[in-house]
């Protein structure tokens, strides 16, 4: 089906039939459903349904695949790379009504979903029990979203990505069949590992309804501390030292001075505007303050100054939602702007030397940027605020993003360390994965999408 096909009716009439209002053709139910956090433009899904049990998903599916016509899953809606972007046309399935959380087992520390529970909504009930899950992208993602983009954030750096965290997994097919991955067992040496095959695919080998993820007890003792730096140079290094000695840090996020200044004039913080690390210790009393010991001893090594502790609640709270507002708060920097934002992920020993060189080339193109990063696993974001009437700013800005990906290869590192492929990142993965192993991606996609309907023009280029 070419992106300009029209819907066939008699698909539409079967959808409306079974799904009543809950199957829309209305421009502004479409035009919310076709767009993202990116910054391609390109027309909305020709109809939305929104799905409330599994079979309905199945059902879907199948009539999509009995007339050909692409489904895109949709969750929150926050992603970065254009994943839920209608480029061939299609049905738009929200899973978003989907966000019964259908059993924890507190003894297993495992918790059961539907794909559209949100963390904050998973982390609000799971509190009662002492429990948490600790994947943060900084967005209030869906978890089946989280799950089909292998997201990670701030977290990571002790606790892993998605992919470390799911367990299990039901997926409905392009055949309209509902599949079930992996178990609640801590690991199996049963058969192919699917659950990780469809982590991270990017809803283009099947349509997540029900996840089993880890949780993990709520730490005795929590603190936060941030700490200021002559240079970007020297936080690097310092998250870097901190790393190589096994410090059992929860959190260390990056920001660059514009970050910092964006944050201060948004969140009023009042916070020195110079490159800032924000960090968090788990763990017991005594190792928290052990951990944090080290740290400052660290991070004073390398000019580090100011370190500033937040041990209540509502203190860490405030720094934290602060640096998950650091695109917003980046975006007033330059009214009426567009960001184009891309990330990396490098060895940590090749870190400073990626930033560093990425900060010199967008300084000399002269583009407005700011940076944030999950430092302590070699991740980094960068976003280029762009003037939308002005296209070679875009031009620069994907130039600039080229070179930063480009460079992260050479760096025996990653072009997207959490945003994934979607659409922006796709002329790399040959670059990164090689020819071999792109044929052999795109020989599974066939093996489980043989009718390509399942969310098209996602992750293969062509």
């Amino acid at each position: 089906m070419s992106a300009m096909s029209p819907l066939p009716q008699a698909l539409l009439a079967a959808l409306q039939a079974e799904f009543g209002e809950r199957c829309s053709t209305a421009l502004a139910v479409r035009e919310q459903h076709g767009r993202d956090e990116s910054v391609f433009d390109v027309p909305p899904p020709q109809a939305v349904v929104f799905a409330e049990r599994e079979a309905e998903v199945a059902r879907v599916v199948a009539l999509c695949a009995r007339h050909r016509v692409p489904v895109i899953p949709y969750g929150a809606g926050s992603s970065l790379e254009g994943h839920l972007l209608a480029v061939r046309g299609g049905i738009s399935l929200d899973l978003s009504r989907m966000n019964a959380i259908v059993r924890v087992a507190a003894e297993d520390l495992t918790v059961t979903v539907q794909p559209g529970v949100t963390r904050k909504q998973l982390n609000e009930a799971l509190k009662h029990e002492g429990l948490f899950f600790p994947i943060d992208p900084g967005a209030d993602a869906s978890l089946g979203g989280m799950a089909a983009t292998r997201a990670s954030g701030t977290n990571a750096v002790r606790y892993g990505t998605m992919r470390e965290n799911v367990l299990a997994l039901r997926v409905v097919n392009a055949h309209g069949e509902v599949v079930r991955c992996g178990s609640r067992a801590k690991k199996s040496s049963a058969g192919y590992d699917l659950t990780r095959l469809v982590v991270g695919s990017e809803g283009t080998l099947g349509v997540i309804t029900e996840l089993t993820v880890k949780v993990h007890p709520l730490p005795e003792a929590v603190s936060a501390a941030v700490c200021f730096f002559p240079g970007i140079a020297a936080a690097v290094r310092t998250a870097m030292q901190v790393i190589q000695l096994g410090v059992p840090i929860a959190r260390c996020e990056l920001l660059d001075t514009n970050a910092v200044r964006a944050v201060n004039a948004h969140d009023r913080l009042g916070l020195k505007e110079s490159p800032m690390l924000l960090m968090e210790f788990h763990g017991s009393e005594a190792g928290v303050a052990e951990q944090a010991a080290v740290v400052q001893a660290v991070a004073a090594d390398h000019g580090g100054e100011a370190f500033e502790w937040a041990t209540t609640p509502e203190a860490r709270t405030r720094l934290w939602t602060a640096r998950h507002h650091a695109y917003l708060s980046g975006l007033q920097m330059r009214p009426g702007c567009r960001a184009v934002t891309t990330d990396t992920c490098v060895p940590i020993s090749r870190l400073a030397e990626n930033i560093e060189a990425s900060i010199a080339e967008v300084e000399a193109a002269g583009l407005p940027y700011f940076i944030v990063g999950h430092v302590g696993d070699g991740n980094f974001h960068m976003a280029y605020l762009i003037d939308p009437g002005r296209p070679e700013e875009l031009e620069t800005a994907e130039r600039l993003s080229a070179q930063m990906a480009a460079r992260a290869i050479a760096l025996d590192g990653t072009c997207t360390g959490e945003h994934g492929i979607g659409l922006h990142k796709q002329r790399f993965l040959v670059d990164e994965a090689g020819d071999e192993a792109v044929a052999a991606m795109r020989a599974i996609k066939q093996a489980w999408d043989p009718l390509g309907i399942l969310n098209p023009g996602k992750v293969f280029s062509g």
